[in-house]
């Protein structure tokens, strides 16, 4: 049962991990990529697709983190290790920023590119005044910038994470060491 437990802590921690960079490096860069632009798209479209991936990436992430969480706390229970502040704290910080990100902050984005775009809710062309359209593309921009800052933050919230769970520490709370004496 040990080893299932901590195969599953392992696996859970790459595809995690995996996601993310993949994600980051990857995939959401291709949506803006040249071979993207020579499809001939309206430039609203590359960032809708972008954002339906995004969405998809929030539930991983939400997914990987109640995953991890129920995780330390089966070590905790069922392995007699203790809960260390500094895991618990970047695995709820993780969890924490996933939730915003996906509850907060990514809903926020998508209605900024579409008022950017003068785009409405079924993403069919509304009318919409040029003042409306520039500052929602001012706001996206600086969100823009403030969600990739928090996106590498969170690689490397993971990049942590993972190492810990890979390396975890051999204290169990209910097996002493034994003491040899010479």
């Amino acid at each position: 049962m040990i080893l299932v437990i901590r195969f599953i802590g392992i696996l859970n921690a790459a595809i995690w991990l995996g996601a993310a960079v993949f994600f980051t490096f990857f995939a959401a860069p291709a949506f803006f990529s040249g071979d993207i632009k020579n499809f001939g798209l309206h430039p609203f479209w590359p960032g809708a697709m972008a954002q339906l991936v995004i969405a998809r990436y929030f539930q991983l992430q939400h997914i990987c983190a109640a995953l991890a969480l129920a995780h330390l706390f089966a070590e905790w229970v069922y392995l007699g290790r203790p809960l260390h502040r500094f895991n618990l704290g970047v695995l709820l910080g993780l969890f924490l920023v996933g939730l915003a990100g996906g509850l907060w902050l990514q809903p926020k984005m998508k209605q900024l590119n579409l008022t950017k775009y003068s785009m409405g809710p079924d993403y069919k062309p509304v009318p919409m005044a040029d003042a409306r359209r520039i500052q929602a593309a001012q706001s996206f921009s600086r969100w823009h910038g403030v969600s990739q800052i928090i996106n590498l933050a969170t690689l490397g919230g993971l990049a942590i994470y993972f190492w810990r769970v890979i390396h975890p520490p051999d204290n169990l709370r209910f097996v002493g060491a034994p003491k040899f004496r010479s």
